[in-house]
């Protein structure tokens, strides 16, 4: 993952923002509890922590990302934008990450996967670990690649060549996958396909008792 990333990070926000759709939306929905904590995985540049932080500014935030290029570029960012003492960073496995360790935190009352899962071969477990990590009350936010499902035939087939480029695969099972593990998890879980499908959008949400 560093050699992948050790000179897209420094082009990622700029040569993503026209076509990662949804994440400011997502971030828009949120709505952590007062004096909450926000956990992103996969936080990679640091974009969204930061406009999360703005955006919910009595919460703590944290990120944890597998790739130490990413973070020296998140670690930069957050600095340039006056939020250390907001934001924290840990590099971490996505499938297997001990909160407490990491940030002295049991868990997290709303956590954040945008445009990671796939990204992530065993992206099924990032799913099964942040839901896991959940605190009573919270929710688990991703949005991803959909499977395009409203758009031209021809769209869809360049847009999965251009990102096979990035070592990027859409997971078509996302929105069954994740109605599934929320339900083992206990958790409720709404799926929505923004943009005609470009996008999907879960949410799951786990009781407060």
């Amino acid at each position: 993952m560093d050699r992948i990333y050790r000179h897209q990070r420094h082009i990622y926000d700029a040569s993503r923002k026209f076509y990662l759709l949804g994440r400011d939306q997502l971030i828009d929905g949120l709505q952590p509890p007062p004096g909450g904590t926000v956990l992103e995985i996969g936080c990679g540049t640091g974009r969204n922590l930061i406009r999360i932080a703005r955006r919910y500014p009595s919460c703590a935030c944290y990120g944890l990302d597998v790739s130490s290029e990413m973070l020296a570029t998140a670690q930069g960012a957050v600095a340039k934008a006056g939020m250390e003492k907001r934001i924290r960073l840990a590099r971490a496995d996505a499938t297997d990450f001990d909160p407490q360790a990491l940030f002295g935190l049991p868990g997290f009352d709303r956590i954040v996967i945008s445009y990671a899962l796939s990204m992530i071969p065993p992206w099924q477990g990032v799913v099964a670990e942040a839901l896991h990590r959940l605190e009573p009350g919270g929710a688990l936010h991703i949005v991803d690649f959909g499977d395009q499902g409203g758009l031209p035939a021809p769209f869809k087939a360049v847009l999965l060549r251009w990102l096979g480029l990035f070592h990027v695969t859409p997971r078509e099972d996302l929105p069954a996958v994740t109605r599934l593990l929320a339900g083992a998890a206990g958790a409720d879980c709404r799926v929505a396909a923004p943009y005609r499908g470009y996008a999907v959008h879960a949410v799951a949400a786990r009781p407060r008792g």
